[in-house]
């Protein structure tokens, strides 16, 4: 006689049930790390609904192009978008450069400075080649888009969007109701962005939604506005926000305590080496997706495992091996690099080199920092360190010396 089919394969309730055990499993990966998963079970149903359908997930993240660098704050988010990319979903990374006009007041005391047009597209030429050092550029797991396509809207198109939302929910956001209890004032801009943003997720017809914690208010919102347009109302994820290497604030440029993703393999093992001890967890397990190696590990054996993780994951393990021969080179043996790029200075009245100046051009800094790093002994020239007030050498005494600013930028000066 034939065998007896198998009733459980057979049954189309037990292959749901099996769907959704995977399906849930699926979305326990994706939540790993993350701060909250929104609402209860909405990523485990979304994963199960498109499986059903055969189709990849819209991920969407958006970022305003209000600075040209991207760190690894920015690498927390960009790292879980391509576990999305990883497992056959469709990243939307969508350029602000539209709202970037506007300017979003998350986290906010005050108004951002208004960018010119110039600065907001040499931003996002710049953030959308360095975002791919993380996504793959494959067009079937990533969509570009800029939300200047769809936000230069007609008023009746604006006053159709503002209709979805009152006044009252965008008061309600943290920092929107700070500042009315201190009586200082919020542009109407500012009420519009949270709008705006959740209008990309319409656009995009966005599955799932990305952001900081910081931007949790502006995710649930765009669900809200998503419903107003008849649209099935996103999933959203938001992530932690990374210190940074001062280990006290969010990592940002404005603070000057981050790490760029496109930074040298040398200055990048450099700062990595500088991050406080007790937030080596948090950056070993956001970015490297590991805990810090083993409980009774030194704390520079940790640091030092993150710095070469983070080289090989940006640049390579060959680059990560050389930053670290650099690294004991410059600061363990106080040697100086094997390879030093030249300065070029002209001498000026009286045959004189002003340092400030030089130091300004080289490496991106104001005179008066220049001159404050002089005067704080944190200038070498050479073997001797500057005195104070010493912003003026010899042009003979410059020329060929290596000029040495903190800890990890040389120069060695030729005259011209």
């Amino acid at each position: 006689m034939p065998d007896a089919p198998d009733a459980a394969a057979a049954d189309p309730a037990h292959d749901e049930t099996e769907a959704a055990e995977d399906t849930g499993k699926e979305a326990a990966r994706f939540e790993r790390n993350a701060v909250d998963s929104l609402p209860r079970g909405a990523l485990a149903d979304k994963l199960l609904r498109a499986r059903a359908r055969g189709r990849a997930l819209r991920v969407k993240f958006g970022i305003d192009p209000t600075a040209p660098d991207i760190h690894l704050g920015h690498a927390v988010i960009l790292g879980k978008l391509r576990e999305f990319q990883d497992a056959g979903h469709k990243v939307v990374l969508i350029v602000g450069d539209y709202t970037a006009r506007v300017g979003d007041p998350s986290g906010r005391s005050e108004l951002r400075p208004m960018l010119s047009e110039e600065e907001i597209d040499g931003n996002a030429a710049t953030f959308q080649e360095q975002a791919l050092k993380i996504l793959d550029p494959d067009p079937e797991r990533l969509e570009v888009r800029r939300n200047g396509e769809w936000l230069d809207m007609s008023m009746a198109e604006v006053l159709a969007l503002v209709r979805t939302t009152t006044a009252a929910q965008l008061l309600e956001r943290d920092d929107f109701a700070k500042r009315l209890s201190a009586s200082e004032p919020i542009s109407m801009l500012e009420l519009l962005y949270p709008l705006l943003q959740g209008y990309d997720s319409v656009a995009v017809r966005a599955d799932v939604e990305l952001g900081g914690t910081d931007q949790k208010f502006n995710l649930l919102l765009g669900r809200d506005i998503q419903r107003a347009y008849a649209q099935p109302e996103q999933a959203i994820l938001t992530m932690p926000i990374l210190v940074g290497t001062d280990g006290q604030r969010k990592m940002s440029k404005s603070y000057g305590n981050q790490i760029g993703i496109t930074d040298a393999p040398e200055e990048m093992y450099g700062k990595a080496m500088s991050i406080p001890d007790e937030a080596m967890g948090e950056y070993h397990r956001l970015l490297l997706g590991e805990g810090s190696p083993g409980e009774g590990a030194a704390a520079r054996d940790s640091k030092r495992a993150l710095a070469r993780g983070l080289v090989t994951w940006l640049h390579s393990a060959a680059d990560a091996a050389a930053a670290e021969a650099h690294f004991d080179r410059v600061f363990v043996q106080r040697g100086t690099p094997d390879e030093i790029e030249d300065a070029t200075f002209q001498a000026g009245p009286r045959g004189l080199v002003h340092l400030p100046g030089v130091i300004a051009e080289e490496f991106g800094v104001s005179r008066s920092e220049a001159r404050r790093l002089i005067d704080q002994g944190g200038v070498t020239l050479g073997e001797e360190p500057l005195a104070s007030g010493e912003h003026d050498v010899a042009a003979d005494r410059a020329n060929g010396q290596v000029l040495k600013v903190g800890k990890r930028r040389f120069r060695r000066l030729r005259s011209g």
